[in-house]
């Protein structure tokens, strides 16, 4: 079986990839196809975005398509200074991943030594007919104005965000410390929401 994954974001590929190929999932991406659609992102969440990316290429190429979408949320900030949906474009530029880094740290140094965080996470899948709809979060964990030296590609933020358990950035985890997360995320579940509702 194979699906096509409906982003260009490295990361988001290479994160359920291997998994779904141990279950007999062939993973597309969109330069393995040589399609890059620019779908207009104009829904109010994750889901409704995920949906619109989803559905353009299912229908540009007839594959099984999954979306998926990704918003942030701060505690710290006011509702009008909430990224939401728009956590790479500020002030209508689309940010690259340094400068991703740059604007939040310095939104860190704004309001103190770290900013609590919470992404929300939306998937859809679908194939012409019915989407399916899966949700979740991720909030345990804070941001900092002291990026590390490494980088996540397609995840530029991971180079901010510590978790609280190890204190140590999201790009320096061991598959150890992220199962201590477990709780808080399991992406096991995530996995099983693609595998059940693929035909």
């Amino acid at each position: 079986m194979k699906v096509l994954f409906a982003t260009t974001n490295p990361a988001k590929v290479k994160r359920y990839s291997e998994e779904l190929k141990e279950k007999d999932i062939e993973v597309l991406t969109i330069k393995d196809i040589g399609i890059n659609l620019k779908p207009e992102e104009t829904g109010k969440n994750a889901i409704e975005n995920a949906y619109i990316k989803a559905k353009a290429y299912y229908d540009k190429t007839g594959i099984i398509s999954i979306g998926m979408d990704n918003n942030l949320y701060i505690e710290e900030l006011p509702e009008e200074k909430q990224p939401g949906t728009h956590v790479r474009r500020v002030n209508g530029k689309e940010l690259s991943d340094e400068e991703m880094i740059e604007y939040y740290s310095n939104l860190v140094k704004e309001h103190g030594e770290k900013l609590t965080a919470k992404w929300v996470y939306g998937m859809v899948i679908y194939d012409g007919k019915e989407p399916r709809e899966y949700s979740w979060s991720k909030s345990h964990f804070y941001f900092v104005d002291k990026p590390s030296e490494k980088r996540n590609p397609g995840y530029p933020l991971d180079s901010i965000s510590i978790m609280p358990e190890c204190n140590k950035y999201f790009v320096d985890l061991t598959e150890e410390d992220r199962n201590k997360d477990k709780e808080n995320y399991n992406e096991d579940d995530v996995i099983d929401f693609i595998v059940n509702n693929i035909e």
